[in-house]
Formats: C-alpha cells, sequence, structure tokens
C-alpha cells in the first residue's frame, strides 16, 4: 500500500513537471481589482514611428543572444485592459518572469478609444490586417517569426491575473535542453 501510494506520488510530481512550462508563476491577487493603483500607463504618447521602429529592432536584438521572445504590446493608455494587463506584469512575481522570458515593447496605437489610427507601420511589419481589441499582442521568436497575434490574453477566458499569466507563459522562451 505504502508503496503504490509513494508512487502514485511520484508520477504525480513528474506529471506536474511536466507542465512547468504551461504555467507561469503563481500571482498572489486573485482579482484585477486587488493590483496596486494607479495602473501603470505603458505606452509612449510620443514616440515617432522612427522611435518605435528603433525600439523594435532593438527588442529584438536583445532577444536575438538569450532566445528570449519579442511582446509587441499594442493598445493605449486609455484602456483599462492595458494598463491591468502592464499592472499583472509588473507585479512583484511575475515581473522576474516576465523579464527571463521576453522583452517587452508596448506601442500606442491608438489616438483615441477604439480609434487604431497610429503607429501603423507596425500593423503592416506584422501583417496585422485588424486589431480586433486591445490590448493586442504580438508575441515573435527573436528572429521575428510570429508565435501569436491577438487580443487572447484578456479575451473572456483570460479575466484574473492568473489566467493572464499563464497565458503569457505559454509562450516563454523554450527551455535549454
Amino acid at each position: 500500500m505504502r508503496r503504490a501510494w509513494f508512487a502514485a506520488a511520484a508520477l504525480a510530481l513528474i506529471a506536474l513537471g511536466g507542465c512547468h512550462h504551461r504555467h507561469g508563476p503563481h500571482v498572489g491577487i486573485a482579482m484585477l481589482s486587488e493590483l496596486p493603483t494607479p495602473l501603470p500607463t505603458p505606452y509612449d504618447q510620443t514616440a515617432t514611428p522612427d522611435v518605435v521602429g528603433a525600439r523594435l529592432d532593438a527588442a529584438f536584438a536583445q532577444a536575438a543572444p538569450t532566445g528570449k521572445r519579442v511582446i509587441v504590446d499594442l493598445g493605449g493608455n486609455w484602456c483599462s485592459w492595458c494598463r491591468a494587463l502592464a499592472g499583472v506584469m509588473a507585479l512583484p512575481e511575475v515581473k522576474p518572469f516576465v523579464d527571463a522570458n521576453f522583452v517587452v515593447v508596448p506601442v500606442d496605437v491608438t489616438s483615441a478609444e477604439g480609434h487604431i489610427d497610429l503607429n501603423a507601420q507596425v500593423l503592416k511589419r506584422f501583417n496585422i490586417t485588424k486589431v480586433e481589441g486591445v490590448p493586442w499582442l504580438v508575441v515573435a521568436d527573436a528572429q521575428g517569426h510570429v508565435l501569436a497575434s491577438t487580443d487572447a490574453v484578456t479575451d473572456d477566458a483570460h479575466h484574473t491575473p492568473q489566467q493572464m499569466v499563464d497565458w503569457l507563459a505559454q509562450y516563454a522562451k523554450p527551455a535549454k535542453s
């Protein structure tokens, strides 16, 4: 009986270990309303298209030797979901995970609520024909291959800090073999 229990426990640990790459760090708060305030305003509204392009180029250059993924975070400071996502990524238990796995480039794409009318060169660069909601994340590998281009990080299945972090975790840089 005891041997069977240990075998079951060992199998459970192996199974949990296999899921490690699909889950991000444990988030200490359960609801977005518990985020520290004021929420961050991550988008530089004064950045010119040339500055935005240089920041993107720098992000890929930084990611290349480390194997990190690049997150191009398209949104606007008026957007509560955009600011909440930035707040989740800044949490003390989440920030080291984000920093270890991603280079994040926030890009303001809106001049007003609902108007995707800034930095069109970024949309073109990543072959985005329509932004259906913000934050819109483009996750790319260090070579610029797009792995995801979506607003799913804050869709109906991702309304808690933990769900957002777990969504990000599925795109974390691959573990070294």
